[in-house]
């Protein structure tokens, strides 16, 4: 049914009345207003409306050289002189659609070269400003949605950023998200960093430690990654986030190696004992290649002065006099009763 205002619109109403006064018309050649209106019994108001409609719908058209006289036509000529312009104007679409589309595709091979020129742009990214990068580490572990992966050298942390990490942490772990950290064992011994390991492992998180690790390092789903920035400009610290496929996959890898060689992270005080070992079997390992005190420090993440009281015990428990002669004597030692340093758990 075709709706519309007035006769020059081509949609007005045609109803059941305006049908039958067209058949009526087929009927006696022409419309005769009167005739119509007497035989239907409609109204002035009426007829002048069905008459409306019918041009409307051009079912009825006037004589060549005489306008007032209408003729009915048929429904297939009265479709196609209406619909016509809809017709023309679709087809006119259709071809600018045609053209927009075929001018728009030619530009993909420009895209994908943009793309790609634009992926090796954006594969690495240095942020110096701190506000910034603690925004988007809080953005990447509010949607983090599988795993995250982090490395955390230096030893044992604050107090006060082991307390955001922890809220955070577990409001990561409530999400299902696995969490995977590596510390050094100097960690161990930090009654802080004991008390977090404590309440993120009895929610899913798993924690070991390494005598040495690398630089921090944050990944996150496998897809991002934060390392510290390296510069020997003296400036504030600030971060390398690195998006680039191949290199985030190599360092999971990196990650992996260092989590299969790590020991695990238990609170309880009966593995004091065997970190301790671990510890000391690190520091004898490094006298022996020569390091100085602040060296192996910086690489087992403590303090020089504990790092000197440690090498201070070991030298006196092996009566050496020497780092040489403390390296000497370990490995004197381990060869003649068959122990070794401990193996990670």
């Amino acid at each position: 049914m075709f709706t519309g205002e007035g006769p020059d619109s081509g949609f007005a109403e045609l109803d059941d009345v305006s049908a039958t006064a067209y058949g009526l018309a087929v009927e006696s050649g022409r419309f005769v207003r009167e005739q119509v209106a007497e035989q239907l019994s409609l109204t002035p108001e009426e007829i002048e409306r069905v008459e409306r409609v019918l041009r409307g719908v051009r079912l009825l058209q006037s004589m060549p050289g005489n306008p007032a006289e209408l003729t009915p036509v048929t429904p297939d000529v009265a479709a196609a002189s209406l619909v016509a312009p809809a017709e023309r104007q679709i087809r006119d679409l259709q071809q600018a659609v045609t053209d927009v589309r075929a001018k728009l595709l030619s530009l993909t091979p420009l895209y994908f070269e943009g793309r790609r020129l634009r992926n090796r742009l954006e594969a690495f990214d240095i942020i110096t400003d701190v506000t910034r990068i603690q925004a988007m580490l809080n953005h990447l572990s509010q949607n983090c949605k599988s795993e995250l992966l982090t490395v955390q050298p230096g030893g044992a942390r604050p107090a006060d950023l082991l307390d955001q990490a922890r809220e955070s942490a577990l409001s990561t772990l409530a999400r299902g998200v696995r969490i995977r950290t590596i510390y050094q064992h100097t960690a161990r011994n930090d009654l802080p960093t004991r008390s977090y390991v404590r309440d993120v492992t009895r929610h899913g998180a798993e924690i070991r430690t390494a005598d040495e690790v690398i630089d921090r390092l944050i990944i996150y789903d496998r897809e991002v990654a934060f390392l510290p920035e390296r510069s020997s400009v003296d400036c504030a610290p600030g971060a390398a986030i690195v998006r680039e496929p191949t290199l985030v996959a190599f360092l999971c890898s990196v990650f992996e190696y260092l989590w299969d060689g790590a020991s695990a992270y238990m609170v309880e005080s009966q593995r004091s004992t065997a970190s301790s070992d671990e510890l000391r079997w690190s520091i004898i390992r490094l006298m022996a290649k020569g390091y100085k005190d602040e060296m192996v420090a910086r690489r087992l993440g403590m303090s020089v002065r504990t790092c000197r009281r440690h090498i201070a015990d070991i030298t006196e428990e092996l009566e050496a006099t020497s780092r040489f002669q403390a390296g000497y004597n370990a490995a004197r030692q381990e060869m003649l009763s068959g122990d070794s340093a401990p193996s990670p758990g």
